[in-house]
C-alpha cells in the first residue's frame, strides 16, 4: 500500500517503475539482486491527470498503476458517513485511552453533519479522538469538538464573507511552539499524548520543550 503517490520524486517514480515491470532491484545496504511479485494499491489526494500534463508525474507510471481506479468523494461530499466514522472512532480512541465516553449529544452530530471537513477523514479521526480525551461527561457535546474555521480545498471564497482575523507576524518556531504549548495545555500537560495529537515521537516533542525552554532562559 503506497499512500500519497502523487509526492513521490521523479528520481523514486523512475525506480518505482522499474520494480512495477518486474526488473530486479538491491535492498538498501544490500547487494543481492531481489525480484517481487506483489499487487501494488496505490492512494493520492492529487489530480494525477494534471500533474502528468504539468510534467510533475511520470506518464508512464501514471497509466502502469491506473488499472482498477477507485474514486472516494471527500468527506464533505458524502455526509452519510460521518457519523458511523465518528462512532467509529469514538468506540476506538475511548478504549484506548480507558474513558467511558460512549455517544454524541443530538447537538454535537447536527454539528459533525454541518461541519466542510478541509481535512478530511484524518481531521475527524483528531476531532473525536481529542474530545474523547477532554470530554468532562460520558456524551460528548457540541462545544467539546475542535472544528477548524479553514475552507476546503476547491472552495475558494466560501468564507469571504467572514471578517478575516488580524495579521500577526510570527515565524514558523514561533507558530509552532504556540500549537505544541496549546496541545499539552489541552492534554493537561500529558507529553505522550500530547506527541500522539501532533503526529511526533515523545522524544521529539522533549527536545523541542528543551530548546525553547533554552531560548526563553
Amino acid at each position: 500500500m503506497l499512500d500519497e503517490i502523487g509526492e513521490m520524486s521523479p528520481a523514486i517514480q523512475a525506480k518505482f517503475l522499474r520494480v512495477l515491470e518486474g526488473h530486479p532491484f538491491e535492498r538498501v545496504g544490500g547487494s543481492q539482486r531481489v525480484q517481487v511479485d506483489v499487487r501494488v494499491v496505490a492512494a493520492t489526494n492529487r489530480d494525477l491527470e494534471q500533474a502528468v500534463a504539468a510534467g510533475e508525474f511520470r506518464r508512464d507510471l501514471y497509466f502502469r498503476l491506473k488499472v482498477v481506479e477507485i474514486l472516494v468523494p471527500p468527506l464533505r461530499k458524502r455526509p452519510e458517513d460521518i457519523e458511523p466514522l465518528a462512532r467509529h472512532y469514538l468506540k476506538r480512541f475511548a478504549a484506548e485511552a480507558a474513558r467511558r465516553v460512549r455517544d454524541f449529544t443530538p447537538e454535537a452530530l447536527q454539528s459533525l453533519r454541518a461541519y466542510h471537513w478541509p481535512g478530511n477523514i484524518r481531521e475527524l479521526r483528531n476531532v473525536v479522538e481529542r474530545a474523547v480525551v477532554l470530554s468532562a461527561d460520558d456524551v460528548i457535546d457540541a462545544h467539546e469538538l475542535a472544528l477548524s474555521q479553514l475552507s476546503s480545498a476547491g472552495e475558494t471564497g466560501r468564507r469571504s464573507a467572514e471578517r478575516p482575523a488580524p495579521f500577526v507576524p510570527l515565524t514558523l518556531d514561533e507558530l509552532e511552539q504556540r500549537h505544541v504549548q496549546a496541545t499539552l495545555e489541552a492534554v493537561g500537560g500529558n507529553k505522550t499524548k500530547a506527541a500522539t495529537m501532533l503526529g511526533i515521537e515523545r522524544s521529539t516533542l522533549d527536545r523541542k520543550l528543551t530548546r525553547w525552554a533554552k531560548q526563553d532562559g
